[in-house]
């Protein structure tokens, strides 16, 4: 597992946001683990993206514990890349923010 440093951070904050794919997100936290802006937090799925699935990712939650990583402090990514690095089940991305 990779250190925190923020050394490798390439914007200033709010330029990019990290996205994460509740599909393949499996809330083994690799990206709280890494984060050095502590963007992320995983915890239970909220019941509105619990419906947003179909079947079979729902059956993948459940499977998985029910969490999955949120972003409450996406403002704060500064583009280093840790976290899509990190993910085993490359479920996060990078988006510029709009």
């Amino acid at each position: 597992m990779r250190e925190k440093s923020a050394s490798g951070c390439k914007q200033e904050p709010g330029v990019i946001a990290p996205v994460v794919d509740l599909k393949r997100c499996e809330g083994k936290a690799d990206c709280v683990t890494v984060c050095p802006e502590a963007v992320f937090e995983v915890r239970h799925i909220d019941r509105t993206d619990y419906l947003g699935l179909d079947l079979m990712h729902r059956l993948k939650q459940r499977v998985h514990g029910m969490k999955v990583a949120y972003t409450p402090n996406a403002q704060a990514c500064r583009s280093c890349g840790l976290c899509v690095t990190a993910c085993p089940e490359r479920a996060i991305t990078l988006v510029r923010r709009t």
